[in-house]
């Protein structure tokens, strides 16, 4: 893969944003043109007064502004996940949640729609308890000795994930059919309709918590898409480097899951178009991958508030888009996923 085709591929990824952001901006049930939206933008800048109607600089700041954010970061962020754990785990079918991060989440979540407590409230318990499975799922994984630590981790994931998954149902059972279970079913489905500026800045450090360790590791993590006996050949401390991964990955799942939801498929599908476009470098793909995963799901959830007269979920609308894309990825893709 040479660097011009991979720079060639992140421009066109960049130009690809930046025209999702523009649609997304402009369309909807109060449509706002281009003139109109850089006014408004140029106005937030400056500071400097316009004369255009305040309806459309509270629709383009105070109302698309934080969804669209919101859709750049998580999206960014689960790919970024993504294509971290596949590397890591040297599979092409692992997705952020293989840990259990997005099980834990929805627990804590649901628990706190469950007690009626308010929205920030949910959200940091869907935060804490996204993390806290993840790390009874590494700490089941350290005591058990004798087995691939790799395929005791992904084990431990399944198990944790299924127990979380129960309890997740038998909560939905108890809760108020009239109240509390439409709630609980409406977050599970996911969604960026209640997006707020203080998302938006709540999860903006941890995106970038969980990013940066990822590139300042990145030649590492390339590293352990080989044999843990060949890394530690090449002098990679492959259990520290591993433990940072899985940290910074489900900071960043953990985070997204608590602002929007349970939403699949775009740490699944998103890293593999990225590695066709630049190869399993983890330093080319993993920025291809930030600015896939980003307008993939600013894209769908444009489409989401905008093809039907209601609000489509963007865990259905995902798997809808993700099934087919992935499916002609497997079809076309050459043997070998590396």
């Amino acid at each position: 893969m040479t660097s011009a085709r991979a720079w060639g591929a992140g421009a066109l990824a960049s130009a690809m944003l930046a025209g999702l952001v523009l649609i997304a901006f402009s369309v909807g049930r109060f449509p706002v043109s281009a003139g109109d939206l850089l006014s408004v933008l140029w106005t937030g800048l400056t500071g400097r007064e316009h004369g255009l109607d305040p309806t459309i600089e509270t629709v383009v700041l105070k109302i698309r502004g934080p969804r669209v954010a919101s859709a750049l970061l998580i999206g960014a962020a689960l790919a970024a996940a993504g294509a971290a754990y596949q590397n890591m785990f040297r599979n092409p079918l692992v997705s952020p949640d293989i840990l259990g991060v997005s099980a834990g989440a929805a627990v804590g979540a649901v628990l706190g729609i469950f007690l009626s407590l308010n929205v920030i409230a949910i959200q940091s318990l869907a935060f804490g308890f996204g993390l806290g499975a993840v790390g009874l799922v590494y700490v089941i994984s350290s005591t058990v000795r004798g087995h691939d630590p790799l395929l005791v981790l992904v084990l431990a994931g399944v198990v944790v994930g299924s127990l979380l998954g129960a309890c997740v149902a038998l909560m939905k059972y108890l809760a108020d059919p009239y109240n509390q279970l439409p709630a609980i079913t409406f977050w599970l489905l996911g969604s960026l309709a209640s997006a707020s500026p203080e998302d938006v800045w709540s999860t903006l450090p941890l995106m970038l918590l969980g990013l940066v360790p990822m590139w300042l590791l990145r030649w590492r993590i390339n590293l352990l898409s080989l044999e843990d006996e060949e890394a530690r050949a090449l002098g990679v401390e492959t259990g520290r480097i591993r433990f940072t991964v899985i940290a910074a990955a489900t900071l960043m799942t953990s985070a997204a899951v608590a602002i929007s939801g349970v939403i699949g498929w775009i740490g699944l599908v998103i890293p593999h178009f990225a590695r066709m476009l630049v190869g399993p470098d983890f330093s080319r793909l993993l920025p291809v991958s930030v600015l896939l995963g980003a307008g993939f799901l600013l894209g769908v959830d444009t489409l989401a508030r905008t093809v039907a007269r209601i609000e489509i979920p963007l865990g259905v609308l995902t798997a809808f888009v993700g099934t087919p894309l992935f499916l002609w990825q497997l079809a076309t893709a050459r043997r070998g996923w590396q």
